[in-house]
């Protein structure tokens, strides 16, 4: 008996210092699963500037709010169009976006001023009035309609590309172009004395190719990446339109990382402000490849001569005779920038 017990007192005693080692040994701790995980929506492909500078906004907010929030990003429409897109970011569907000024026209007034044809001198007066107060108001100008504005995208000039050759104002009557979803793009190329017609950016290379449409307008790199240049190989440079694009928050998600604590909110905003200088960065180096792939496919690039600019240009002057009170002080802020 009394061995028996000396045996049970050595395993007590064995089975302590086990116990007492086996805690003093690191193990792996498992990450806590983020408080917050949201959805953000882009219609260009995987690689594209926009789309990078999505997932390094993803990346930045991830690492800087220590794996609280969590943003997966949805490229190449994948949760649908721009304009829906901007619905289902109203009623908390989708948590971040990438949109055009064309689609977020649609809904908001002040937004449009943006589409006026040959608004901006160059990329750089464009920077000016965009990084300053004027773009500031036109960003708070989202939030009536359950969004917020986090910061402005390049997406650089856009120009017209066609089936048929377009040398001057001439060439471009009663072609059928196509436009986005915006009223304001129609009325533009109404000008011009061509035919809008609005289909979706997914839909454009298949009409280029059966004929519904003759031409489109768009920037380099969306010219080249989506193949475009390979069915409509006569690009002119116009540069009507320097269209930024805005990265936008729902108001749902806005509310969600305030309730987290203090300074998220504020984490999330400077993470997009660097991911849109980011993007202009991507979007320079990106253009200049896009512009040798096209140039280099053999595709047929035009400059217009001075004189066929002013008559583009004078085409559509009466667009700027529509706005007034408010907004067309707003234009002539933004042209004395």
């Amino acid at each position: 008996m009394k061995r028996i017990g000396i045996l049970l007192g050595v395993l007590l005693l064995a089975a302590a210092v086990f116990l007492a080692v086996w805690a003093m040994i690191p193990r792996e701790t498992q990450p806590e699963p983020p408080a917050l995980m949201f959805r953000y929506a882009d219609n260009q492909p995987k690689g594209y500037p926009t789309t990078q500078a999505a997932d390094y906004f993803a990346e930045l907010v991830e690492k800087r709010t220590d794996g609280k929030i969590v943003i997966r990003v949805f490229p190449d429409s994948v949760l649908g169009n721009e304009i829906s897109v901007f619905r289902q970011m109203q009623f908390g569907g989708i948590d971040f976006a990438r949109l055009s000024v064309s689609t977020l026209s649609e809904f908001v007034p002040e937004i449009s001023i943006l589409q006026l044809p040959y608004l901006f001198e160059d990329a750089e007066h464009m920077w000016r009035v965009l990084d300053g107060e004027i773009g500031k108001q036109l960003l708070e100008s989202i939030r009536p309609f359950g969004l917020a504005g986090m910061s402005w995208f390049d997406a650089g000039s856009r120009n017209i590309y066609t089936k048929t050759p377009v040398t001057s104002l001439d060439d471009i009557k009663r072609l059928r172009i196509r436009v986005q979803e915006s009223d304001f793009l129609s009325r533009m190329v109404s000008l011009w004395g061509a035919v809008p017609v609005k289909i979706s950016y997914e839909s454009v290379y298949s009409a280029l190719q059966t004929g519904k449409i003759d031409g489109a307008e768009n920037n380099w790199p969306s010219y080249e990446a989506t193949g475009h240049y390979e069915v409509a190989p006569y690009y002119l440079l116009d540069a009507h339109s320097r269209l930024p694009e805005a990265q936008l928050i729902s108001q749902n998600a806005l509310e969600e990382i305030s309730a987290l604590g203090d300074g998220y909110v504020e984490i999330v905003l400077q993470c997009a402000a660097e991911s849109a200088q980011y993007e202009r960065e991507l979007w320079k180096e990106r253009e200049a490849r896009s512009e040798a792939v096209v140039r280099e496919s053999g595709c047929i690039v035009t400059e217009l001569s001075e004189e066929e600019m002013k008559r583009f240009q004078d085409a559509v002057a009466p667009i700027y005779e529509e706005f007034t009170g408010d907004r067309a002080e707003m234009i002539r802020r933004i042209q004395e920038d």
